[in-house]
């Protein structure tokens, strides 16, 4: 138990000094290119951060539990909004700035329901993941059309900025995100599995919470250097890349059954936290939404671990 303590806490310091690299990376990514910040923010930085639940999916997939995968995936969308962001949210509040976190939203409230409309068979198939697969290219072609729509409207960066620092900051971030994930991962997942949850359950709950730490940090430096965009599309970007792209990765290695009654809670909630978040006027995100999120990741993880002693 003292060495899942310790691997628990040198990830998370891991994981702060990662996301300080990572953002300045980011930001400097988006003025090179004249992107909004909003764009790196659910593109680079949500697939860095999302690359230990794609690790994750790949292990579980080829060691046979690719539930654990699934699990992981969807617990890590409601832990990113009712408790990564919300965290963040109710300290100081945030604000989205560019018009592209709607569409992103609306994207995010969609994906469950299709995954629902996917597995209410009880199996997930190498077809139901290459429709998502599909889903993830036109969801991404929308968000590089609107980079490139915006880079042509904007003028160079007055400051130059060095690309080879920006490429360090990026790759080292990235590097000490994943090793932090690992470390949480490894800590929680065998504390997990001694309390006997079930592969789904120890994905939803303590593996997504593991791999939600690059996601925590990332946001929460990106709000306190004062680029909200970067924070929250990390945050929209994550969500919608764990889901059409993560899971259907361990689904094409592995097709699996899913039993229903386990992922309903999941799905439900990552609806619920997305209704929460839409962005008020002027696109303010005030910090009494971030108790109320608190409050709702309470429930989440209570109904998470009821429907798993359900589940035959």
């Amino acid at each position: 138990m003292s060495t899942s303590i310790s691997m628990l806490v040198a990830g998370i310091v891991l994981a702060w000094f990662g996301g300080e690299f990572f953002v300045k990376g980011g930001v400097g990514l988006a003025r090179c290119l004249r992107w909004p910040s909003a764009v790196i923010g659910v593109t680079v930085a949500a697939f860095g951060t999302s690359s230990p639940e794609l690790l994750v999916a790949i292990h579980a997939a080829v060691d046979g539990v690719p539930q654990i995968s699934l699990g992981d995936v969807l617990g890590s969308n409601v832990v990113n909004i009712s408790l990564v962001l919300a965290i963040v949210v109710a300290l100081s509040g945030m604000k989205a700035e560019d018009d592209g976190v709607r569409r992103d939203w609306a994207v995010a409230v969609l994906v469950p329901g299709v995954v629902y409309l996917l597995l209410m068979d009880g199996w997930f198939s190498r077809i139901d993941a290459a429709v998502m697969m599909l889903g993830f290219v036109l969801w991404l072609l929308a968000v590089i059309r609107h980079a490139r729509r915006h880079a042509a409207n904007m003028e160079a960066a007055v400051e130059p900025v060095s690309p080879l620092k920006t490429g360090f900051a990026i790759v080292m971030g990235l590097a000490l995100l994943i090793v932090a994930a690992q470390l949480v991962v490894d800590g929680g997942k065998g504390v997990a599995e001694w309390l006997g949850w079930s592969p789904f359950v120890v994905g939803a709950v303590v593996v997504a919470a593991a791999t939600s730490t690059p996601e925590l940090a990332t946001t929460f430096i990106a709000r306190m250097r004062g680029h909200h965009d970067v924070g929250l599309g990390n945050i929209l970007g994550s969500n919608i890349f764990n889901v059409l792209f993560v899971a259907a990765v361990a689904a094409l290695i592995r097709p699996y059954p899913v039993k229903l009654p386990e992922i309903v809670p999941s799905l439900a909630f990552g609806v619920i936290t997305m209704l929460l978040i839409l962005p008020g006027k002027g696109g303010h995100l005030g910090r009494g939404r971030g108790l109320v999120l608190l409050a709702t990741y309470a429930a989440y993880l209570a109904l998470t671990l009821k429907a798993g002693e359900a589940a035959p």
